[in-house]
């Protein structure tokens, strides 16, 4: 289990860091599909880990940082 908990930390960091730089060097924009689903599935296992690892503040931002995703997705779906 702990192997898998670490796996998805990693994979969580590869993907919000990751959207990030290429959303910084104009490769990604931020409202490209791919960028917003990084950031939703980084945060989820990042939640994933912190809680495993009671970070809770750590938890906490991304639940936040989530939400703030999936609100993105249901705007842009109403625009389609």
């Amino acid at each position: 289990m702990n192997i898998l908990i670490e796996t998805l930390g990693w994979i969580a960091s590869v993907l919000i860091v990751g959207s990030y730089a290429l959303n910084i060097t104009g490769r990604l924009h931020a409202e490209s599909k791919w960028y917003v689903w990084a950031n939703i599935f980084g945060g989820l296992f990042f939640v994933i880990n912190t809680y495993f690892h009671q970070a809770y503040p750590s938890m906490v931002v991304n639940i936040v940082w989530v939400i703030i995703a999936i609100v993105m997705i249901v705007k842009r779906k109403k625009k389609d």
